[in-house]
């Protein structure tokens, strides 16, 4: 049900982020508690502001309530990705070449399943990234089809 839910969307929203140069990083469907929750997350190079997600949020609200495509009651939230911005696409993944990211596996490689790091390649096939065990760092090459999840990882130092 949910995943219906969300390729629906994207494609009432693409359109819309088209229209005002914003980019679709994610649409969401969940249930916490004994509510339902729509999030699209946005983006753009200089980032966005509550503007851009007021208006995002207007213009879906209106194209939900045409279309009416979600039984349930939902709340809608527009929102930014935040500082730890998943990477789903390739683009993503090119995007953040010589960031610091977290990478979590389905199934282990070099008996990890969670990596932290800095990403130096991507070929649309490997994942490489540069982690750091105690005081040397270590190359990790990881296939991409084996990415359960991957984001931004914020540093403090």
């Amino acid at each position: 049900m949910s995943k219906k839910v969300t390729e629906t969307v994207e494609e009432l929203v693409i359109p819309i982020l088209d229209e005002l140069a914003l980019e679709l990083v994610e649409v969401e469907y969940v249930k916490e508690g004994k509510s339902w929750f729509l999030r699209v997350y946005i983006d753009k190079e200089t980032g966005v502001d509550i503007e851009d997600c007021g208006t995002v949020s207007e213009k879906l609200g209106e194209k939900l309530d045409e279309t009416d495509p979600i039984p349930q009651n939902y709340f809608l939230e527009v929102s930014s990705p935040g500082a730890e911005r998943p990477l789903k696409k390739e683009k993503d993944f090119h995007k953040a070449l010589g960031k610091n990211v977290y990478i979590k596996t389905y199934e282990p490689i070099l008996d990890e399943k969670e990596f932290e790091g800095i990403l130096k390649s991507f070929d649309g096939q490997e994942v490489v990234i540069e982690v750091k065990i105690k005081t040397r760092k270590k190359t990790v090459v990881i296939p991409f089809e084996k990415v359960a999840k991957a984001r931004l990882a914020v540093t403090f130092s």
